[in-house]
């Protein structure tokens, strides 16, 4: 098994079974640069436009640029890639964060090519947040408040996932069954991402790096910076699972995307009482009774195409 440095040469703003920037094999450990949401890469600026995504029939809403994708070898419909995120370093000293007109939980008209006219949206605000990676704090004065705050950093992946199903190509603002920005802040280091394999190859991808979010993101915008990612493939055969799961020290997680919010929830707990019958030796009516006492849930994202809801269950209730 190999660590395998990849310097990218090209970016997508779609999740599918592009042509393969590597070819990884089960046990392989990919390390590689993120661009930040707007595209830009560690010194702050924007990649050759040769880099992108393009094409002559279409145009591409260009947010949360995607490195990869990447090819696991032997990995077919109906298996599982356990993608184990081993470190997110980043690699700017600030990070930019801000409001979209007509985007974020506090605007209805909320659609991926800004506000449609018939309500007013947010001002256009633009926020540049100060990352000290050293004392692992992001800063931000605040003129009209007379405040500075400091938040501390927990970095994460805004974006990773597979090829969708049904030969779909799914833009890279959107989450779904296939994972994508799904906006969680539970993608970091010491999780491992399970991924239902829906096209032979997998076709893994990731970016959108957030230094520090908030459950939701209402207003749309992360600390959106850069960083350079250590991820490990593991390749799971036969093993088919439905939705994104996720598991680190002390927890097992299912991730759901849908509107409205409320089925969104509906799903990921649905997701995890099939998770603790099929893999954990529950009853399925005891599994939802035991869940309905000790889980928790987070809110990935309200603002995205699709909103994203995580069930966390605790290990310890596993048992033996």
């Amino acid at each position: 098994m190999s660590m395998i440095s990849y310097n990218p040469i090209k970016y997508y703003y779609t999740f599918g079974p592009h042509e393969p920037a590597l070819r990884l094999k089960s046990g392989d450990t990919i390390i590689t640069t993120t661009l930040d949401s707007e595209g830009s890469d560690a010194n702050g600026e924007k990649i050759n436009p040769d880099m992108a995504q393009t094409s002559t029939v279409t145009e591409f809403y260009e947010a949360n640029p995607l490195t990869g994708p990447f090819y696991v070898e032997d990995s077919k419909l109906g298996d599982t890639l356990a993608l184990h995120i081993e470190n997110i370093q980043l690699t700017r000293n600030y990070a930019i964060s801000k409001f979209p007109p007509g985007f974020g939980v506090l605007n209805i008209e909320d659609r991926i090519t800004g506000p449609m006219g018939l309500g007013e949206p947010l001002p256009y605000m633009y926020f540049k947040w100060e990352l000290n990676i050293e004392r692992n704090v992001a800063s931000l004065d605040l003129p009209m408040s007379k405040k500075k705050v400091d938040i501390d950093l927990h970095p994460f992946l805004g974006c990773i996932g597979v090829a969708p199903r049904f030969g779909e190509i799914i833009n890279s603002l959107t989450p779904a069954e296939n994972g994508g920005n799904m906006d969680c802040v539970e993608t970091k280091p010491g999780t491992t991402v399970y991924l239902p394999v829906f096209v032979d190859g997998g076709y893994f991808m990731f970016g959108d790096i957030h230094a520090a979010q908030g459950d939701g993101e209402i207003c749309g915008v992360g600390l959106e910076t850069t960083a350079r990612v250590n991820i490990k493939v593991e390749l799971i055969k036969n093993k088919k699972i439905a939705w994104p799961r996720l598991e680190n020290q002390t927890h097992i997680m299912v991730a759901a995307s849908t509107r409205p919010l409320i089925d969104a929830f509906r799903i990921a707990h649905t997701e995890m009482v099939k998770w603790l019958a099929t893999d954990h030796g529950f009853d399925k009516w005891e599994a939802f009774q035991v869940l309905s006492q000790v889980g928790t849930a987070r809110v990935g994202n309200v603002v995205d195409p699709k909103y994203t809801v995580v069930a966390k269950f605790p290990k310890k209730y596993l048992g033996k």
